[in-house]
């Protein structure tokens, strides 16, 4: 029963901050564990030794990055809103988890003694973003993401429609050497798909 309530707290806790920053959540619904499971396939997990989360929410994708990290690896969580934040470190008070903008994720690294990433997973609407933001916050992430490391991100179905949505596509094909989609994630409200970049 609490499993069932904490459940429930989550998609309301999710709902209203989509209501009240719909540019910042930018859907109505936490990622589904189907999504969730798409996005950390792929992920070459044994040479993982640092990991950042963009936008965890309510700790959807990081309940299956938990069950494929390996011990070796050091987890950190950059979340910008105070409400998911709250949840999140209820759900995972053993994580790193900054609240902050990933715009100062090289900071964030050096202050964890990181200097460099092998793989950033995100949660973030980058359709709702601004051109500007959109480039400002890859390029960002490139500063402590190596040569060879990995970004995984998704979009939904509907957002490949939108001016927006057609731009970060374009978008990240400028910034990255490989840019490939997977399959579309039916079971997701709303569908989606996934960007793995390298």
């Amino acid at each position: 029963m609490r499993d069932r309530v904490t459940h429930a707290h989550r998609w309301t806790s999710f709902f209203r901050q989509f209501v009240r920053h719909p540019n910042v959540v930018g859907a109505v619904a936490p990622s589904s564990r189907f999504l969730a499971r798409k996005m950390v396939e792929g992920i070459d997990w044994e040479s993982v030794r640092a990991i950042v989360e963009y936008g965890p929410g309510t700790g959807s994708l990081t309940e299956q990055i938990l069950k494929k990290i390996p011990p070796h690896c050091r987890y950190i969580g950059i979340e910008f809103s105070p409400e998911f934040a709250r949840i999140f470190r209820s759900r995972y008070p053993g994580l790193r988890l900054y609240e902050d903008s990933v715009s100062n994720v090289k900071k964030i690294c050096e202050r964890e003694g990181v200097s460099s990433v092998d793989c950033i997973v995100s949660g973030l609407p980058w359709a709702s973003f601004s051109s500007d933001a959109q480039s400002h916050y890859l390029v960002a992430m490139k500063s402590v993401l190596r040569g060879e490391g990995t970004f995984v991100t998704f979009a939904y179905l509907q957002g490949l429609l939108l001016p927006a949505g057609q731009r970060f596509r374009k978008t990240l094909r400028e910034h990255f050497d490989h840019v490939s989609t997977s399959r579309i994630v039916w079971l997701n409200l709303p569908p989606a798909f996934i960007y793995r970049c390298r």
